[in-house]
């Protein structure tokens, strides 16, 4: 946790910061409600530790202050001259505990314990808020799919073992979904599910995600800081896109995969993991070996249990189906009568190759339901990339659904076609239904980044 100090005796202040520190906490301190407020202003504290007496200031009203510009932090109020009346009236204002001074190093454990749980708590519930504010249906497992049966199945076996999974398949398959779905049904459910997107940052600020890092390991670094491997403590952490994970810290990870240990960026001190790692990829791991961009002996220790994630043109029989249960969500989303396919609609969904797989499909339908015009979905409220003109006029480019050709070549005329009518990459990705990175990738490995 990172802890700020507020006490206006320097003894006591670096003396209750040691204490901290001793724990494997981080500490800041301040010596009145400006150096405080302004810390708070600069920084993210996880708790504060208050005193009640600062020199001729009252900390109950620094409370105040505090609690106004962040009412989720935590604070614990101390003081010397501590009484129930007083003790009351800092709960009431907003403490999140009370303490007498003089403490012993135990009591204040005892009392950051306690502030520690408060946060999982804040945090769970946040994250189930998000989930029922966000919540949409999860047709990855109703599937009439052979394959896709099949993968579940392998799924749900692994997900009580302790073993690694490794999750294979194109963007938008459903690839994160699965993942959470495991943890759900492991014995850490009930424990944080922490993701890292490892193409998003650069090494050095992947490395700083994962790991965490000291003071001063790199510029920028002004405090320590704990990393995802800490935050996912005991439950499940899913690293996304592994396959673009740099080389300089797949050694690392090695390491927390075999031997569970891991160090900060900047320190010596050898610090043990309880988590449990899922990873996924679209990239053909077995092929970035041979290239010399993947780890050999990271591949096969990830590679305890593998599976693959079919992409919805190979579902075709699944695809109606998906395309009916995001109408009744994004119609009771958006408050709007429950629209249906006309024909014509529906046998363009049905003949469309979803490159992007169920994320644009789920991006099409919730298009389709804010900006159809009546209760009926016509094939002119289906997005460019759907409707006929968009064929037509892409025909001259590159080749048409049906003809003899191979879904790479259909796929880069598609994408060809979509890059063409939007203003931005990323604009284009929303499009597709996939990320801004994918597109970069998928554009590059086509040769369209040249045009």
């Amino acid at each position: 946790m990172d802890i700020l100090v507020i006490d206006d005796e320097k003894l006591i202040r670096e003396a209750t910061m040691q204490i901290v520190e001793d724990a494997g906490h981080y500490a800041e301190s301040a010596q009145d409600s400006a150096t405080a407020l302004e810390a708070i202003k600069e920084s993210t504290f996880d708790l504060v530790l208050l005193d009640v007496n600062l020199g001729r200031e009252y900390g109950l009203d620094i409370l105040d202050e505090i609690l106004k510009r962040n009412p989720q932090l935590p604070v614990v109020v101390f003081t010397a001259a501590a009484n129930i009346s007083l003790a009351v009236e800092a709960m009431r204002r907003g403490a999140l505990d009370f303490l007498e001074k003089p403490f012993t190093g135990t009591q204040l454990g005892l009392v950051i314990t306690r502030a520690q749980k408060h946060r999982k708590l804040a945090e769970r519930v946040v994250e189930l808020q998000t989930q029922v504010a966000s919540h949409s249906p999860e047709p990855v497992f109703d599937s009439s799919n052979a394959a896709v049966k099949d993968t579940l199945d392998v799924l749900f076996r692994a997900a009580p073992t302790p073993a690694s999974i490794l999750i294979l398949g194109e963007s938008g398959t459903g690839k994160s979904v699965v993942a959470r779905a495991v943890h759900q049904r492991s014995d850490r459910a009930n424990k944080p599910f922490i993701t890292v997107n490892c193409p998003s940052l650069s090494k050095e600020l992947l490395e700083s995600e994962l790991f965490g890092h000291t003071r001063g390991s790199f510029t920028g670094a002004v405090k320590d800081q704990w990393g995802k491997v800490k935050a996912a403590e005991g439950g499940t952490l899913f690293l996304d896109e592994i396959g673009e994970l740099p080389l300089e810290i797949q050694p690392k990870l090695l390491r927390l995969l075999q031997d569970r240990e891991y160090e900060r960026l900047g320190e010596n001190t050898i610090r043990q993991a309880n988590v449990r790692i899922i990873a996924a990829t679209n990239r053909d791991l077995a092929k970035a070996v041979g290239d010399g961009t993947f780890r050999e002996d990271l591949y096969y220790r990830l590679n305890v249990i593998t599976v693959t994630m079919p992409p919805l043109r190979q579902r075709q029989q699944d695809v109606m189906r998906f395309s009916e249960e995001y109408l009744k969500f994004f119609a009771k989303q958006c408050a709007r009568p429950l629209p249906a396919f006309s024909e014509e609609a529906r046998r363009r969904v049905m003949a469309y190759p979803w490159p992007g797989n169920l994320r644009e499909l789920r991006n099409v339908i919730e298009r389709v339901v804010i900006l159809a015009a009546s209760r009926e979905i016509k094939a002119t409220d289906l997005p460019p990339s759907l409707n006929g003109s968009a064929a037509a006029e892409s025909s001259a480019d590159g080749p048409n659904k049906g003809d003899w050709v191979s879904l790479e070549d259909l796929e880069a005329a598609h994408i060809k076609a979509i890059l063409s009518r939007t203003h931005s990459l990323a604009e284009a990705a929303s499009v597709l239904g996939i990320d801004q990175a994918t597109l970069y990738r998928k554009r590059k490995k086509l040769g369209l980044d040249s045009e």
